[in-house]
C-alpha cells in the first residue's frame, strides 16, 4: 500500500462517529449489517451515517453488498488487512512479529492479524449449536425463525420451533413468504414442545420466545442447560384485513427475525464470558423493525 493510500485509511478513522460506525461493522465482521441497523446503533442518521459509509468504502476499509432489496456493510478485511501491514511493517527494523504486533510475519497472513470469528464461522471440528425458537402456536414466527436460522447460519446452526399449544398446521401465508424466498420448507411442522424434553432430544445451545405469551409459561427443563432470552415481536397470524395487509405483517415479522437472527450468528461466542453473552443475547430482543433499503 503506497503511502496516501495509508493516510487515506488513517484519515478515515480519524473522526470519532466514524470510527465507531467502524468498530460496529468490525464486530459483525465480513458478512456485515444493514444501514438501519448500524444508524440504530451508533445512533446516526442514515442521511449523515451514508457520507460516513462512503469514506469508509472508498479508503478501502469497508464492503457493500446487497442482499435482495437490503443494503449491507461488512468489513473489507483484505483493505484492513493493507492498512495495519502498512503501518506495522516497519517496525523492528522490518520484523514486526518480534514485539507482538502480528502472530507471524506479516507477508503472507490474510488477513495480517488476529481477528475474531463469530459464531457462523468457528472450525468445522465443533458441533452445530442447536437453537430452538419457541412461541405458543408454532404455526409463524418461530417457524419463520428456524427458516431463517437454518438458510442463514452457515452449517454453525441446527435450528428447531416449537410450541406450548401448537396449532398442528403452519400459517399458508408464513409458507408462502417462506417459499417466495426460496427457504426449504419440506421440513416445517408444527409441533409440541414436549418433543425436546426427552433424554433423546438433541441438547440445546440456546433456547429464544418469539411471543410473549410462550415467554410467560412455566417452560420444560431443557437438556444441555441452554442460554434462553426473550425476542418477543407482534403475531403476523393475528393481523386482519385484506390478503395484502396481512401479508404485510408476515414480511414485518420476518424482517425483524432476520435482523435479529443475522446479529445472533456474528456474535463472537468464543471470546465472551457467559454473562456478557446473556446481556447481547437480551439486547437482540430489544431491537425494533428497521425500513427496508431501496
Amino acid at each position: 500500500m503506497d503511502i496516501n493510500s495509508t493516510v487515506a485509511g488513517l484519515d478515515a478513522l480519524a473522526q470519532p462517529t466514524r470510527m465507531a460506525v467502524f468498530r460496529l461493522i468490525m464486530k459483525a465482521g465480513a458478512r456485515g449489517l444493514s444501514a438501519g441497523l448500524i444508524a440504530g446503533a451508533a445512533g446516526v442518521p442514515q442521511n449523515t451515517l451514508s457520507g460516513h459509509l462512503g469514506i469508509l468504502s472508498r479508503a478501502g476499509l469497508v464492503r457493500a453488498r446487497r442482499d435482495g432489496r437490503q443494503i449491507f456493510y461488512g468489513a473489507d478485511l483484505d483493505g484492513i488487512g493493507r492498512l495495519l501491514t502498512a503501518v506495522v511493517r516497519d517496525c523492528c527494523d522490518g520484523h514486526p512479529q518480534l514485539c507482538g504486533l502480528v502472530a507471524d510475519t506479516i507477508d503472507g497472513l490474510s488477513p495480517p492479524y488476529p481477528t475474531e470469528r463469530s459464531m457462523s464461522e468457528q472450525p468445522a471440528t465443533r458441533p452445530a449449536y442447536n437453537v430452538l425458537f419457541l412461541c405458543t402456536g408454532n404455526s409463524a414466527r418461530s417457524i419463520m425463525a428456524e427458516a431463517i436460522l437454518n438458510k442463514i447460519g452457515g452449517g454453525a446452526f441446527r435450528a428447531f420451533s416449537a410450541g406450548s399449544h401448537p396449532k398442528g398446521a403452519v400459517h399458508p401465508h408464513a409458507l408462502d413468504l417462506l417459499r417466495r424466498l426460496n427457504h426449504d420448507v419440506s421440513g416445517l411442522r408444527s409441533k409440541s414442545w414436549e418433543e425436546f424434553e426427552g433424554d433423546d432430544a438433541p441438547d440445546l445451545d440456546f433456547v429464544f420466545t418469539v411471543c410473549d405469551s410462550a415467554a410467560a409459561e412455566q417452560c420444560p427443563v431443557w437438556p444441555g442447560q441452554p442460554m434462553t432470552a426473550h425476542w418477543g415481536l407482534p403475531d403476523p397470524a393475528l393481523a386482519v384485513g385484506k390478503d395484502a395487509q396481512v401479508a404485510l405483517a408476515f414480511a414485518d415479522a420476518y424482517r425483524m427475525l432476520n435482523n435479529r437472527i443475522s446479529i445472533f450468528i456474528n456474535l463472537p461466542v468464543a471470546s465472551l464470558d457467559r454473562l456478557t453473552l446473556d446481556k447481547r443475547l437480551r439486547e437482540i430482543g430489544t431491537l425494533r423493525n428497521e425500513p427496508v433499503l431501496s
